[in-house]
């Protein structure tokens, strides 16, 4: 199994093995049940659903309770795929825990939804400076975006300009972050640096 589902805890620190403080971000990650299992006969590609954080059949769409159904689990909040080894021996309604995916593997990438910051302006959105100084009657225009092009031609402003908008709430994915420590007991994983999201949201973690 390449990947799990997991859940942001929170950040704390860990000190390494050189006695340097690191900064950890503590992640729930699984038990996990496989719900599916896609092959090239009946999907045209290989691939495992797994579900996680189980709910209750309120809770669930009438298609998702047949669904849960014919995998034999309970109803779950969060269902994703990942790509699968057929050499494993997995089978619907089986349980694939933070120990079965990555022990003995150094690093782990996360994808996440990063929080929401709302309708930004320039300043916090790219980082801007402002028009300047307060000066000659600019008195209200230190955090706008200033010229954003010419008049004549094109008379209009280009896509993918830098100007305000919406921020955050983006899917992100993060490369390599060193595992440090696996508490599997409690389903645990701690890694290095810092995940996208807020606590307590849902993250894909893969191997």
């Amino acid at each position: 199994m390449p990947g799990l589902i997991g859940k942001k805890i929170g950040m704390t620190s860990v000190f390494g093995a050189d006695g340097k403080n690191l900064p950890c971000t503590v992640i729930e990650a699984g038990p996990c049940v496989v719900t599916q299992i896609r092959t090239l006969d009946t999907d045209k590609y290989e691939a495992v659903q797994l579900a996680y954080d189980e709910t209750t059949e309120k809770h669930a769409s009438a298609p998702l309770k047949g669904h849960f159904a014919k995998a034999g689990v309970a109803p779950h909040r969060k269902l994703a795929e990942f790509p699968a080894d057929f050499k494993s021996d997995l089978k619907l309604g089986d349980t694939v825990t933070v120990a079965d995916v990555f022990t003995d593997v150094p690093f782990v990438d996360v994808v996440g939804t990063s929080k929401g910051k709302g309708f930004q302006g320039v300043v916090h959105r790219y980082h801007f400076r402002g028009v300047g100084d307060a000066t000659h009657g600019q008195s209200d225009r230190q955090r706008h975006p200033g010229s954003m092009g010419a008049s004549s031609w094109p008379s209009r402003v280009l896509p993918g300009m830098r100007m305000a908008g919406h921020m955050g709430s983006e899917r992100v994915k993060v490369f390599n972050l060193q595992i440090v420590k696996i508490i599997p007991e409690n389903n645990l994983l701690i890694v290095k640096g810092s995940v996208p999201g807020a606590k307590g949201s849902y993250l894909l973690l893969e191997a």
